[in-house]
């Protein structure tokens, strides 16, 4: 494999040698007992900050340099060590400086609200801010003492989740055209693709039957987490559990409550597609296991790498020409890691290192899929590229919110590109369908989970049970309200809210609706407006966390608290309905 495919990790620390030399300096740091106690005190408070900032910055770098060692061969037992010890080095470091928050938050008002304003602590405004938030929500010492103790039993659902669904969940096979296929996790998802209907509903009623014969277990499991979740909003005086959980990004209720009114009010869009679907795949009663197979076949992109870069840049041109520059110093840089190999991790991912430059791992085949995967994962890189350069290293990682954003303007641009050069009807068609089935799965499908988890968390709040009988009839009623008539929704849907493992990470699900939401309204924006969208969309990705999410995208010219950015997403999925009909 030529080495111009491989990441240059040597652009973060040249030899081993050097890593050696910055674990030993960070092994061997005591830097912050000396502040315990002191913070009140402004030069303590500066001082601690400071060299908090200068040993998270040797960590990380440690600990990305040593992901990325072991990600290339996780079968080396040497990268699994060097990576075990950084994991090591870093619990130990966040343990000696957990102190600073909570001694932070019991200062009084009047002193949080100086430092606020004080002009030498600039750098940290945004996180006395947040702190000053929290404070109100902070216990006395004793029930703040309580809550820790019970941390570990309260965090401890989402791993029984997780062993119920990987270890105990009895999947087992199923034959099919003389074959036996075992049913896994994995599998479903390619299944539910798969032109086989036949083998899709076999596939489809043994993967939720296994969900069906342990119901009783995982609604206990569910139940508890969302008790969980309430407990903690009421022991710390939020309003909900809602509030509590949007409060740690720093979003407004009102975001999530504009999300779920104005998806329902354009299900009817969701409904044509279903019937569109419906009609094409010629299949006279339609379930939820039809769904996700395509309806144009034959029509995949097959580019190598190298064309699919380039088809990438000339599609993310509408950014500029400082965006393209970047996206060509990745590729002659090697930030990238390109090709799928023994031992390698798989899937994709971008991270950051703040003293260096972003890294991308890839495992590329010669699939649509992985064309936009390329454009995806170096919206991410850039995205931290921009808020580095632009934002010192407290202000410049950018919040979950708005993690998914720059990355999907880039999938957005790309396709909007390939649509307006689509060398036939074919073509067209099947873009147009690629499209829409990302509208589908992430706008669509995150809202109805969003939904579902508001119901679950606010049925416990007015005291009332959760019954496998009660949710399931209720997650049914819900994905018949998403899908409308075409889709005949019975059986075993409505078990699919036993499956999701976001719901043990509560109110998480709806980012990724609101995430494509702002890249398309950013999107439609930078085509239709040209340079002047385009200078906000930079200022949006140079804005890191200097503010509040929704503040940030506000401030660049997308208001989720506002009806304009959900009207503009779902006006182009009308738009691109109407011209999947005319073909």
């Amino acid at each position: 494999m030529s080495l111009d495919r491989n990441w240059a990790i040597e652009d973060i620390y040249d030899s081993e040698k050097d890593f050696e030399k910055d674990f030993l300096l960070a092994s061997s740091f005591e830097g912050f007992g000396a502040f315990r106690g002191k913070l009140g005190e402004e030069k303590e408070f500066l001082n601690c900050m400071k060299k908090q900032e200068e040993i998270s910055r040797i960590i990380d770098k440690l600990y990305v340099y040593a992901m990325m060692k072991h990600d290339i061969d996780t079968s080396l037992s040497e990268s699994s060590g060097r990576l075990s010890k950084i994991q090591g080095l870093a619990v130990k470091i966040s343990s000696e400086s957990s102190f600073i928050t909570p001694e932070l938050i019991s200062l009084p008002e009047e002193k949080l609200k100086s430092y606020l304003v004080n002009p030498k602590l600039k750098e940290y405004d945004y996180f006395i801010k947040c702190l000053l938030k929290e404070k109100q929500h902070v216990l006395c010492e004793e029930a703040e003492n309580v809550l820790a103790l019970s941390g570990e039993v309260l965090s401890s659902f989402k791993d029984i989740f997780t062993k119920i669904d990987n270890a105990d969940l009895p999947l087992g096979k199923i034959k099919h055209k003389g074959e036996s296929i075992e049913i896994t996790h994995g599998g479903y998802g390619a299944v539910m693709h798969s032109s086989d209907r036949a083998l899709r509903r076999k596939y489809f009623k043994k993967y939720y039957s296994a969900y069906s014969s342990l119901l009783n277990t995982i609604t206990a499991t569910y139940s508890a987490s969302v008790k969980k979740d309430v407990f903690v909003a009421k022991a710390r005086g939020y309003e909900s559990a809602i509030s509590s959980a949007l409060n740690s990004e720093d979003v407004p209720v009102k975001v999530y409550q504009n999300l779920l009114e104005y998806v329902n009010k354009n299900l009817n869009l969701l409904h044509e597609y279903m019937r569109i679907k419906k009609k094409e795949s010629n299949i006279k009663d339609f379930y939820p296991y039809d769904i996700y197979a395509s309806t144009v076949l034959d029509a995949e992109l097959n580019l190598e790498y190298d064309e699919a870069y380039d088809l990438c840049i000339e599609g993310l041109k509408p950014l500029g020409e400082d965006y393209v520059e970047l996206l060509k110093r990745a590729k002659q840089e090697r930030w990238i890691d390109v090709d799928e190999k023994k031992g390698k991790r798989s899937g994709a991912y971008s991270v950051c290192v703040y003293d260096t430059h972003p890294y991308v791992l890839l495992n590329y085949s010669k699939t649509t899929h992985d064309i936009f995967t390329i454009a995806h994962e170096m919206g991410h890189s850039i995205h931290s590229y921009y808020s580095n350069k632009a934002q010192p290293y407290f202000k410049a990682d950018y919040k979950i919110f708005v993690a998914e954003v720059a990355s999907t303007v880039n999938e957005v641009l790309l396709i909007n590109h390939l649509l307006q050069n689509a060398k036939d009807k074919k073509t067209e068609k099947f873009l147009l369908s690629y499209f829409m089935e990302m509208i589908r799965t992430t706008l669509y499908r995150q809202t109805q989970f969003a939904e579902f988890e508001e119901y679950s968390h606010s049925t416990v709040e007015k005291g009332e049970p959760l019954t496998k009988d009660g949710m399931s009839a209720k997650y049914l009623e819900i994905n018949k309200k998403y899908y409308g008539d075409a889709v005949i929704s019975q059986g075993e849907i409505a078990y699919e809210w036993a499956r999701i493992p976001h719901f043990y990470r509560a109110f998480y699900v709806y980012k990724y609706a609101t995430g494509i939401i702002s890249a398309i309204s950013f999107a439609d924006k930078i085509l239709t407006e040209g340079e002047s969208a385009v200078k906000n969309y930079k200022e949006f990705l140079s804005s890191g966390g200097k503010e509040g999410p929704v503040e940030i995208l506000k401030q660049s010219g997308v208001d989720l608290t506002t009806s304009e950015p959900y009207e503009r997403a779902f006006k182009t999925f009308e738009k691109l309905l109407s011209r999947y009909k005319d073909i």
